[in-house]
């Protein structure tokens, strides 16, 4: 079955599993071609059930030694914009959609998924823009991270955050 993985790290971010789990998002998933939801919900209070979607398999857990298999087994994987589960993700070859937290004061998600966005990586919204991205996305534009590189990633992000 084709699954789409969302993952918000060790946040909280109930605000991108509510907007994952709407109907209208479930309903462009389920016409895409997604027949699977696994949700990585971290700290969150949401912890939808496996009956919660009417078009989507669910399944739903907090915490996991490593999510590198959910990963593996994904078609898309929906993610907060943290460098570390961007950079898995990448790492795993897998078409990534990343959802900023526009909540967050200071926040440097955004520059990250802006550059990682132009350099044709990632594509990108907030779960205010989610439906709208998940409508129009075409994914064949994405291109591969390239592997096995720590530190031209570190340098990746020193630019996107304007560090150096």
């Amino acid at each position: 079955m084709t699954t789409v993985f969302v993952t918000v790290g060790t946040t909280r971010f109930d605000e991108l599993i509510e907007s994952v789990t709407s109907s209208e998002v479930t309903q462009i998933l389920k016409a895409r071609g997604y027949g699977r939801l696994v949700l990585q919900v971290g700290r969150g209070t949401l912890v939808p059930d496996a009956n919660s979607c009417a078009d989507l398999s669910v399944e739903a857990f907090r915490f996991k030694d490593s999510i590198a298999e959910d990963m593996r087994r994904a078609d898309l994987v929906i993610s907060h914009a943290g460098a570390g589960s961007c950079l898995e993700a990448l790492g795993a070859g897998k078409p990534l959609l990343v959802v900023v937290n526009d909540k967050l004061m200071d926040n440097h998600q955004l520059e990250l998924a802006r550059q990682l966005h132009m350099d044709h990586h990632l594509l990108y919204c907030t779960c205010s823009t989610l439906t709208e991205t998940l409508k129009n996305m075409d994914l064949s534009v994405l291109q591969p991270f390239p592997p096995g590189q720590p530190k031209n990633f570190a340098n990746f992000l020193d630019k996107a955050l304007g560090v150096k």
